[in-house]
């Protein structure tokens, strides 16, 4: 048996010399292509083996055309070149470990930014202690989400991530510093506040990211 890859085969089949004078063909065993069943007759003249084209078509599962003084065998693609060729075209995951931790992390900084607006639209005070917590609780799941990035798209995502948790402090900030300047501050703060819809923004597409596994560049997370 003789265990060739399809490509060996076609150059071996299509390279057909002149047989004038050769000397008489001789029966040479079979050929066997793994995982297949079925098995071609080989021979050989002049010290090459020869396979019969159909019989290479018909155990390859392929087919063969004459036209002319052209003969065409055409090979379907091997599972291993079909597998790889899909992996390859898909682009790669977020791992599991940082999805988890990024989910955990935009948990974090949605309540910091709740607890923000209700304070605000309640006319609360807005003081560093509450906010302080908030803050280095959104920090600690920013550390392991960014612990967790080992890919690169998981890398690409925690950086976002990292811009966001910065975008929210820098939000909270601002609050901050107003509240001590004025014990008023107006309920409807939030509505026109770029910075706050950037960071809608970017929370947005960070969920999407994580329901379909793929980074994708997005503009509010820069």
């Amino acid at each position: 048996m003789h265990d060739l890859s399809l490509r060996w085969f076609v150059g071996m089949l299509l390279l057909v010399p002149a047989v004038a004078g050769a000397q008489t063909p001789q029966q040479a065993g079979t050929l066997s292509i793994a995982g297949q069943t079925d098995q071609a007759p080989v021979v050989r003249i002049n010290g090459k083996s020869y396979v019969d084209i159909e019989s290479l078509a018909r155990i390859t599962h392929g087919s063969v055309q004459f036209s002319r003084t052209q003969t065409i065998l055409t090979l379907p693609r091997a599972a291993g070149e079909a597998a790889r060729a899909e992996t390859k075209a898909r682009p790669p995951q977020l791992s599991e470990s940082f999805l988890s931790a990024e989910i955990e992390e935009l948990t974090q900084i949605r309540e910091w930014r709740a607890s923000l607006v209700n304070a605000i639209q309640n006319n609360y005070p807005v003081t560093d202690i509450w906010v302080g917590k908030l803050r280095r609780s959104a920090d600690g799941k920013l550390q392991l989400a960014i612990a967790a990035a080992t890919t690169e798209p998981d890398q690409k995502g925690a950086e976002f991530l990292k811009n966001e948790f910065t975008n929210m402090q820098q939000m909270s900030d601002q609050f901050l510093a107003m509240q001590t300047k004025a014990s008023y501050i107006a309920p409807d703060s939030f509505d026109n506040n770029a910075l706050d819809q950037k960071i809608l923004s970017c929370q947005r597409a960070l969920v999407s990211m994580a329901a379909t596994k793929q980074f994708q560049d997005e503009v509010s997370c820069r």
